[in-house]
């Protein structure tokens, strides 16, 4: 991968955005792609529309959604403590003992999600995941008038974990849900600026995705596209107790994963495996039986429908701090969708 394209995804994967407050992650995608359109601005929902070949008569819409789970302050109790409540899909058993920042008004603030020491517990209660009203933020606040110098209520909470480079191409990060797959829409159109299009391109770094998909539904109305690929996290099943047997063999470093099923447009799906072929671009298959959980939903259903796709980036251990792709497979993403893009004629149709 390039040198400015792997900074820039450092910074994306850097930047807390949690659902409801992607103001700071929408700055760094816009400062990136400037260079390459001046065709980018916000609505009032807070996506961002990056656009190529605006005048055209087919729209293609590429979704890639830059919130993230995580957590927000509900109670700050006499002692300074700040109990929380979790934002969008937490798994509450990797919360204990992680180091968090809690973001207000004034800046970050460093803390501790809190819990009682094993120590302390009844023998029935260890090795039992708790829930999140069972644990706390700890600041190191010395009264509840001086953590609120600090933080307020419904200050958004994230992890306090960072980018970090492993063995064979493998990264790892909080929030890769949906970071790469935002990363992924955003290098795609990078690489269609300098190429001749017969579509326009809208990429939308959508939001609010992990509280209900809301920014798709409210972007695709705006674009009103004919075709639409979502990109997103996808499961690797490469690992001890992945079940590839039930939920299909996909690994990491294994190409882009393509969905099939009631969500995904035939003619669009039919594209992009032809997209593959000619590019030689490795890619895997998964069965999506029903609505795939990605903004793809929103976008079929907009106004009188979109033909929509899923394109999955293999991802381990999905919405943990720890989550981890190839850059080998962001890469091949990137490409797949620029050369479907690439292919699609001006009278472009995606009627089955």
């Amino acid at each position: 991968m390039r040198k400015e394209s792997l900074d820039f995804l450092k910074r994306l994967l850097s930047t807390p955005s949690p659902s409801g407050f992607e103001e700071k992650i929408q700055k760094v995608c816009r400062a990136y792609m400037l260079p390459y359109t001046r065709k980018i601005h916000k609505d009032v929902h807070g996506n961002q529309y990056h656009v190529l070949n605006e005048k055209a008569d087919i729209r293609i819409m590429l979704a890639g959604h830059v919130d993230e789970i995580g957590l927000m302050v509900n109670t700050i109790d006499e002692q300074g403590f700040l109990g929380f409540v979790p934002i969008g899909g937490v798994d509450s058993a990797v919360l204990g003992g992680q180091r968090v920042q809690v973001h207000g008004a004034k800046g970050p603030v460093g803390g501790v999600i809190g819990r009682k020491a094993i120590h302390l517990m009844a023998r029935e209660e260890r090795g039992k995941p708790l829930k999140t009203h069972e644990m706390w933020v700890d600041i190191g606040a010395n009264d509840k008038k001086d953590a609120e110098k600090l933080v307020a209520i419904g200050d958004p909470i994230t992890i306090d974990v960072g980018y970090q480079e492993l063995r064979n191409d493998k990264v790892v990060a909080r929030a890769m849900d949906d970071r790469i797959g935002a990363f992924v829409a955003l290098e795609a159109t990078r690489l269609l600026a300098r190429r001749k299009l017969h579509v326009a391109v809208y990429c939308v770094t959508t939001v609010q995705e992990e509280i209900g998909l809301r920014g798709a539904a409210t972007s695709s109305y705006g674009c009103n596209p004919h075709a639409g690929l979502a990109v997103d996290v996808a499961w690797a099943t490469d690992h001890p107790r992945g079940e590839g047997d039930r939920h299909g063999q996909t690994r990491l470093g294994g190409g882009p994963i393509i969905s099939r099923g009631p969500n995904i447009n035939p003619v669009v799906h039919k594209g992009l495996l032809t997209a593959a072929k000619k590019h030689k671009i490795p890619v895997q298959h998964i069965a999506a039986a029903r609505a795939t959980g990605t903004d793809a939903n929103a976008m079929q259903l907009s106004r009188g429908g979109t033909a929509t796709a899923v394109v999955g980036i293999p991802n381990r251990y999905m919405h943990t701090p720890v989550e981890m792709v190839s850059l080998k497979d962001v890469e091949q993403a990137s490409r797949l969708i620029a050369e479907w893009i690439c292919g699609l004629k001006p009278n472009a149709s995606f009627i089955p």
